[in-house]
């Protein structure tokens, strides 16, 4: 199976930017990112969408709009990626690490 393409565009201390190239066939599990203090944020922005397959799906959402774009706390709600079936999935991901809670 080829491997996601993870290139870092940006990486900050508390923030993180992130082009993700997804390959046919990858999915990703159920999960939540735990940062342990602070807030977590991240925002992502569907590039390319695949022919068949790779939907997010989110416990809650801030924003979201069109399947696109979705602003979410990775560190609170669980969310997954579903098998891609047909194509390739890219992702603009920004992430902000706050020290708020």
């Amino acid at each position: 199976m080829a491997r996601v393409i993870n290139r870092s565009l940006l990486d900050l201390r508390r923030l993180t930017i992130n082009l993700v190239t997804y390959p046919e066939g990858h999915s990703v599990m159920r999960h939540n990112d735990p940062m342990g203090s602070g807030s977590y944020y991240k925002l992502n922005i569907v590039l390319k969408k695949p022919r068949q397959g790779g939907v997010f799906e989110t416990d809650g959402s801030l924003f979201r709009l069109a399947d696109r774009v979705v602003l979410f706390r990775p560190d609170l709600h669980e969310h997954s990626v579903s098998r891609i079936e047909r194509g390739k999935r890219v992702l603009l991901s920004i992430a902000l690490h706050a020290p708020w809670r």
